[in-house]
């Protein structure tokens, strides 16, 4: 399944919540789930009975929206998920918040998910000291996430260093603000990962 391209607010839209797919925008009135309380598409009020498979597959859609992640990527983070030891769904959970895209996301050095691709695939960030454009490579603990040197001056670093303050820090990372340079204290648990994802339906979707 190629990578979607349309509205962002349609899909938080059709989820019925606000999935942060537009970081700030997500926060102000000209929000779409504020405004419309309905699921996108002309039969989007018409009440449906929901099989529970249709449970399961919207909860892995949502999961995939979230963080940005292809099908066929999907499908191999729970593959390793499983082979992990200890409950799939935490274990999936665990390496989605530890992609380099979504800890870029969650230093801060990014308004969105989609963003902090962004800055990873055109080389603006550096994983222990050395260029890593690969969104989906997996940190562990110790490693150290900044920008690189030569980034900056650019735009989307000045912005970051004006908002970085008013972001909001998960207790596995710490950050030098005056460096702006992060660290990954430890893998999270499961009671450090907010999210809305409910993941025994996505354990129960590849379990058919």
């Amino acid at each position: 399944m190629a990578r979607y391209r349309g509205p962002a607010c349609r899909v938080c839209r059709r989820h019925g919540e606000k999935l942060m797919l537009k970081g700030a925008r997500c926060f102000t009135p000209k929000c779409s789930v504020a405004q419309r309380h309905s699921p996108p598409g002309q039969h989007g009020t018409a009440r449906r009975k929901v099989s529970e498979y249709s449970l399961q597959l919207k909860e892995k859609q949502k999961a995939r929206h979230i963080y940005g992640v292809l099908e066929r990527q999907f499908r191999r983070h729970f593959a390793e998920a499983e082979r992990r030891p200890g409950l799939s769904g935490e274990n999936l959970l665990q390496i989605l918040e530890t992609r380099l895209d979504n800890v870029v996301y969650r230093l801060g050095f990014a308004d969105s998910r989609r963003q902090a691709r962004q800055l990873v695939l055109h080389g603006h960030i550096t994983l222990n000291g050395r260029l890593t454009n690969i969104p989906s490579c997996q940190v562990k603990s110790g490693d150290v996430i900044a920008w690189k040197e030569g980034s900056t001056k650019t735009v989307p670093y000045q912005l970051a260093v004006q908002e970085i303050e008013s972001k909001v820090l998960p207790g596995w990372l710490s950050l030098d603000r005056g460096n702006m340079s992060g660290q990954v204290l430890s893998i999270p648990s499961r009671e450090e990962i907010e999210t809305t994802i409910d993941e025994r339906l996505i354990v129960a979707f590849y379990s058919r």
